[in-house]
């Protein structure tokens, strides 16, 4: 069992170029206001459709991070 304790943060994120994108935004956001993350884990994708195109795509995630 590992000897940390872990935290769990609900974050949503979105980007105009891809899910992954806005995975990597999720991940950066989050880092600037906490530290330690681990792990990612998308809960949803959602897109935004504008005239038969995706133009914004969404997400959902839970964030993994270490508590000091």
């Amino acid at each position: 069992m590992s000897e940390h304790m872990m935290k769990v943060i609900e974050v949503l994120a979105d980007s105009t170029t891809s899910w992954e994108d806005a995975a990597q935004q999720a991940v950066e956001k989050a880092s600037k206001s906490v530290h330690g993350i681990q792990s990612i884990y998308i809960k949803e994708f959602e897109a935004k459709v504008d005239d038969n195109r995706i133009v914004r795509y969404r997400i959902n995630a839970k964030t993994t991070l270490a508590i000091d």
